[in-house]
């Protein structure tokens, strides 16, 4: 086969030209496919950090956050919450928190937390996914003369001091996840976030 009469320059122009044309044309295919496997915004957004105004929250009082779908629960605990903490560890399953996957590093200490009266918890029991009530009464008739506050879980009757710590001898296997976070201030707390100690 003769090369005469063949336009090399012309030939090189059209090749690249239709390769030009095919990668376009391969970017609008792969793009929405590739696009697909990203997460959509509202599970973006379900999967966000999330803040907390915790300024109005008195010692002893309990409130309630959504993140990732879940209940974190802030409790402004008292001093005298933080003094019965260390009388409980000889009834708790885990009291020093070595199951290192339910809470950050910086939480594995007897209060569970970044500042020792703020316990940030995910408000589900580790047994079935049953959500405790916060239950900061001592000594109630229904739960006994040792209580000393902490979380109830009504489905199968659980216990949980106020560091989300599970007492021994109940159905839930381990303690309360607690999930990262940070302190952006005195007041404002975000959650799904690591920013370590305070």
């Amino acid at each position: 086969m003769s090369a005469e009469g063949v336009d090399l320059k012309k030939r090189r122009t059209l090749t690249l030209a239709t390769s030009a044309v095919g990668a376009v044309g391969a970017g609008f295919i792969i793009y929405p496919f590739l696009a697909a496997w990203a997460p959509s915004e509202k599970a973006k957004a379900a999967g966000a950090p999330v803040e907390a105004d915790i300024s109005k929250l008195e010692p002893g009082q309990m409130m309630s956050v959504k993140w990732r779908g879940k209940p974190v629960w802030i409790v402004h605990r008292t001093q005298q919450n933080l003094d019965d903490l260390v009388t409980l560890e000889g009834t708790l399953l885990d009291p020093a928190s070595d199951d290192t996957a339910q809470q950050p590093d910086y939480c594995k200490n007897p209060n569970r937390s970044i500042k020792p009266e703020y316990l940030v918890a995910v408000g589900i029991c580790t047994h079935l996914g049953c959500s405790p009530t916060y239950r900061p009464d001592v000594a109630p008739a229904d739960l006994g003369a040792e209580w000393k506050g902490g979380f109830f879980c009504p489905c199968h009757g659980s216990r949980f001091d106020l560091a989300a710590r599970v007492y021994s001898g109940v159905p839930a296997p381990k303690n309360m996840e607690i999930p990262p976070h940070q302190y952006l201030s005195d007041t404002r707390i975000l959650i799904g976030q690591d920013g370590g100690e305070a």
